[in-house]
């Protein structure tokens, strides 16, 4: 699109968003939200997130936490994992190659890209290594390259797993290697065609034996018809000798990412929801992924409030579909989550890090930091906390966008930033 084009189209979002009236409201979040009434308009409001440097900038982290940027000048950085010797991969790349259906699309596209970065994404895994333990990762080098879009990462058993956006491969893994033996196997395909949400989320079960993939729709709600949607806006269950897989559940429009309690070996995951139902519809949200379970898309949201834009409508399905666990508000986009431990402090002992890409289709943007879910007796239990923030400051300008969280063992917590090509790493001071 040139340049000129793409100031008509924005000016054209603007004014048509403006006739939304989208009135400013308190975020619903927790485990039981109020939910306003769905507003319907020509158009989404949408708000650029107007990118700029760091500089000499960091996120802002809680008093008794340094943050430091221990990888920069990447290419488009997802998702991290940490290996059991210390040594952190990266995921790299960008995906996805649906065509835009509509005037909203073609708007959001380029607003959108008003607040990414421009950098080619990487399709390779970089791993980072602090050989001597003193959080400077002095090594930084290819792990892999030439992947389509990887994002999920997960480890077991000697066995490096991929979750690219078109199939699910696999690694040979030995401690402290530096770069992978060959290129990986195939696991299995995953679906691909569209790719309208093509971040394929991953987690492994404790024994190593199955992996759960997320998978987003091919919609927002069903525009493109229902027989794109096949095997898809669901978590997959997958035998990691086989590459057998069936449905794990369904219902969920975009499962951005997963992780596995400890303890219970049970999967949760961060889901985003669907757009074009006002500002504070529909809430994103973190849940406990129950084997079996609907969660509503594309029929109902929260439990079994009618989505009437899903044609034909299907009762049974909305009869059968559960609530999610825990609001985090709408349009926040979370796209990371990991499990806390003990040592990453007592306030954020037990419960969950939620990394939130932000919002662009809403007036006054929410998200653009990293959060603190806590738990009690394994459930979400209160507010969540500001973990990591900053990265849209104060002036309105974005420096950064989170995405994965992984929780290093060590008591450190990595965040990749895919805004500002950057992997920070945050730890309480000694």
């Amino acid at each position: 699109m040139k340049h000129s084009s793409a100031l008509t189209v924005l000016s054209m979002a603007m004014l048509l968003s403006a006739c939304g009236g989208e009135a400013d409201s308190t975020q619903a979040r927790g485990p039981d939200p109020k939910l306003p009434e769905p507003q319907r308009g020509l158009l989404p409001s949408m708000k650029i997130a107007e990118p700029v440097a760091w500089g000499e900038q960091k996120p802002t982290v809680p008093e008794g936490y340094s943050v430091t940027a221990i990888a920069t000048d990447l290419r488009i950085p997802r998702q991290t994992l940490v290996l059991p010797n210390g040594d952190i991969l990266v995921a790299e790349g960008r995906g996805g190659s649906a065509a835009k259906l509509k005037p909203k699309d073609v708007i959001a596209s380029v607003i959108k890209a008003e607040g990414n970065t421009k950098v080619k994404g990487g399709n390779r895994l970089t791993l980072l290594r602090d050989a001597d333990g003193d959080g400077t990762y002095e090594l930084k080098t290819v792990f892999a390259d030439n992947l389509n879009a990887p994002y999920g990462l997960a480890f077991a058993d000697g066995k490096l797993y991929v979750a690219n956006q078109d199939a699910l491969v696999r690694f040979d893994y030995q401690d402290g290697q530096t770069k992978a033996s060959g290129p990986p196997t195939t696991v299995t395909d995953l679906p691909a065609a569209i790719n309208h949400h093509w971040t394929k989320s991953l987690a492994i079960s404790p024994d190593g034996r199955s992996l759960y993939v997320g998978i987003g729709s091919n919609s927002n709600i069903t525009e493109r018809g229902m027989e794109v949607e096949i095997d898809r806006a669901m978590v997959w269950q997958i035998d990691a000798a086989t590459g057998a897989h069936k449905p794990y559940a369904t219902g969920l429009r975009n499962p951005t990412a997963l992780t596995i309690q400890p303890g219970s070996g049970q999967v949760w995951a961060v889901v985003n929801e669907r757009d074009e139902l006002g500002p504070d519809l529909v809430p994103d949200y973190l849940t406990s992924v129950r084997e079996g379970a609907f969660y509503g898309w594309p029929y109902s949201y929260w439990g079994q409030n009618v989505d009437t834009r899903a044609q034909p409508q299907n009762s049974t399905k909305v009869a059968a579909a559960i609530k999610p666990d825990y609001s985090l508000g709408s349009h926040v986009a979370a796209l990371g989550v990991d499990f806390s431990i003990p040592a990453m402090g007592e306030k954020y002992a037990d419960g969950v890090f939620v990394g939130e890409h932000g919002s662009w289709n809403r007036d006054n943007p929410v998200g653009y930091k990293v959060i603190f879910v806590p738990f009690s007796n394994g459930r979400p239990a209160g507010e969540p906390l500001d973990f990591a923030t900053g990265f849209r400051g104060t002036d309105g300008k974005t420096r950064g966008r989170p995405v994965g969280v992984t929780v290093d063992p060590r008591g450190a917590l990595i965040i990749a930033d895919d805004l500002a090509n950057t992997v920070w790493r945050v730890t309480r001071n000694k």
